[in-house]
């Protein structure tokens, strides 16, 4: 149990370090971290809350073996943060189990994870034609101290599909993690060639572009893989599809007390809600580190309250755990978490609902200060998309930009730097040189955020052409 619990208390330790220094901001550290705790809280919750130490330890290992069973990257990453809080959890597991190859609801065979290696860039090159395959999108972001790529392919099949059967394009998901160099414009959106040496893996794309990292794997999005070549030597060796699942069943969940429950709700409402900086749109909005701070040691606290005798006991416990997270928070957040306690969890009487702020009229002639674009800026992710179309629906050309800005004016040098997330539509250029990842530097903005507007980052390592201006002003 002290395992389990130490995973949930290293998972927001784990995100706070993600996001203390927007300039080396992780967000898919963040993600991660908080995904694992999507379908775990509740079995978690379910181990804690019993006074036989016996019983509390076999719920807790019953949990751990379910998450574990989640893939091998779930239990790797449990293996390594059980160590850093001092753990020692493989011979907790039962051995694991090979990742296969699966087949989907139709008994097609899947198409698998793989790493790019020149063995499995050859079984791509009989059925995919990567020499007029277009970039549908490319993202370079930076992961803490390191940059990551993602880029996706519209990969031409040079197998026969059924032509009576409308299908998807086959898209190609390349995945690259330290990233060395990237090089991109516009000019570099056809033509690709995949080159996986022993120093690394270099992908040239068009005239110029090219990026180089230490490691990638890639995935097909390819409906009709199973008729390729790879595809039917892979329905070869694959067992058929059997309707029952390997996986164990997960633990019950159900028996929480009313308190225990709406503190778990009120947990994992958190979890999603750090969880949503998948969507670059919401990253700057959702405040990591107010929720970190609430919720820090979490789960030692879920262990204490869980483990009082006597079901009273434990409920009492649980609300104090709710009011101690409510008051490390400040008034926004105490407001979201009564609203999450009220809406979700029945439970709007645990803590008092801070009064919202009074809303002043604004002044025409004492109003807040508006301030211009900032003369620095730290490139965090920058991503272009190509106009496509979507089952059935018609999506622009579209670019996005994060970039970590340093403290306004009014507020004192040593504030911290605070994320922005902008985008645009059918931007006229889109220029990403490796460059614009050094660091703080100067950041130039020509004409207005509400119409054609651009962005220079880096004297030219970054140039990005707004025509109809952008989703926010950059300040």
């Amino acid at each position: 149990m002290t395992v389990l619990a130490a995973l949930l208390d290293r998972s927001v330790e784990q995100i706070a370090k993600a996001a203390a220094d927007v300039r080396r901001y992780d967000r898919e550290a963040i993600r991660a971290a908080s995904d694992v705790w999507d379908n775990n809280l509740f079995p978690l919750f379910w181990a804690a809350s019993t006074a036989s130490a016996d019983k509390r330890e076999r719920r807790a290992l019953t949990a751990l073996e379910w998450m574990a069973g989640l893939g091998e990257r779930r239990r790797g990453w449990m293996t390594e943060q059980a160590a850093l809080a001092g753990y020692e959890l493989e011979p907790l597991l039962p051995p694991a189990k090979p990742d296969t190859p699966g087949r989907d609801y139709r008994g097609y065979v899947m198409t698998p994870a793989c790493r790019l290696a020149q063995p499995t860039v050859d079984d791509l090159v009989p059925d995919y034609d990567l020499a007029t395959a277009a970039v549908r999108h490319l993202r370079v972001e930076r992961a803490g101290t390191r940059l990551t790529a993602f880029l996706q392919l519209v990969a031409p099949r040079r197998y026969a599909v059924d032509e009576s059967t409308p299908t998807q394009p086959a898209l190609l998901n390349v995945a690259l993690d330290g990233v060395t160099d990237a090089v991109f414009d516009l000019s570099a959106t056809r033509g690709a060639a995949l080159d996986p040496g022993a120093g690394g893996i270099e992908i040239s794309l068009g005239t110029g572009g090219r990026l180089r990292a230490a490691s990638g794997e890639y995935r097909l999005d390819d409906h009709s893989w199973h008729l390729s070549a790879a595809g039917r030597r892979a329905d070869a060796v694959t067992p058929p599809r059997t309707g029952r699942s390997d996986r164990l069943p997960p633990p019950p969940a159900g028996d929480l007390g009313a308190d225990a429950r709406a503190a778990a709700i009120l947990l994992r409402h958190a979890m999603w809600e750090l969880r949503s900086v998948r969507y670059a749109a919401r990253a700057d909005r959702v405040p990591v580190l107010d929720l970190c701070q609430a919720f820090a040691g979490a789960g030692e606290a879920i262990l204490a309250a869980g483990s009082r005798r006597g079901a009273a006991r434990r409920e009492a416990a649980f609300r104090d755990v709710i009011r101690t997270w409510a008051d490390r928070s400040g008034p926004a957040l105490t407001r979201w978490i009564a609203a999450v306690l009220k809406e979700r969890a029945d439970r709007p009487d645990i803590i008092e609902m801070p009064r919202s702020p009074e809303r002043t009229p604004p002044s025409l002639t004492a109003g807040s200060p508006v301030f211009g674009t900032p003369s620095q800026a730290a490139l965090v992710m920058a991503a272009w998309t190509a106009a496509h179309t979507d089952y059935r629906t018609e999506r622009p050309a579209a670019a996005v930009l994060q970039l970590a800005l340093p403290p306004r004016p009014d507020e004192p040098p040593s504030a911290p730097w605070r994320l922005r997330t902008v985008s645009c539509t059918e931007p006229d250029a889109f220029r990403l040189h490796t460059d614009a990842f050094q660091g703080p530097g100067q950041l130039t903005q020509t004409g207005r955020p509400t119409a054609a507007c651009s962005l220079d980052l880096h004297h030219g390592a970054m140039v990005i052409a707004a025509p109809d201006g952008w989703s926010a002003s950059v300040s």
